[in-house]
């Protein structure tokens, strides 16, 4: 999160009326919900779970069993149950 001087972004008038309410402290200013992104969507990484995922379903499907996969991915028997038996395709 980047930090900005509201003297260098704010018109007078705004601050003023800003420090009615809060002075001298850190303000969060949350962004509009129609700017916000799912997690992993800039990264990539969201899209890396979902292909894991699907290669963990086609596994199962295929014959390969939770223990097996579970060794394999690095993750826990609970987690591998839940990707293959999660609605998501």
């Amino acid at each position: 999160m980047n930090y900005l001087n509201a003297k260098k972004v704010l018109p007078e008038h705004l601050i003023v009326e800003i420090q009615k309410y809060v002075q001298g402290e850190t303000l969060y200013i949350p962004k509009l919900e129609t700017k916000y992104r799912k997690w992993g969507t800039v990264s990539g990484g969201r899209r890396l779970l979902d292909r894991r995922n699907a290669a963990i379903r086609d596994a199962f499907k295929n014959g390969s069993g939770i223990e097996r996969l579970a060794e394999e991915y690095f993750l826990s028997t609970e987690t591998i149950k839940k990707i293959v038996y999660s609605n998501k395709k």
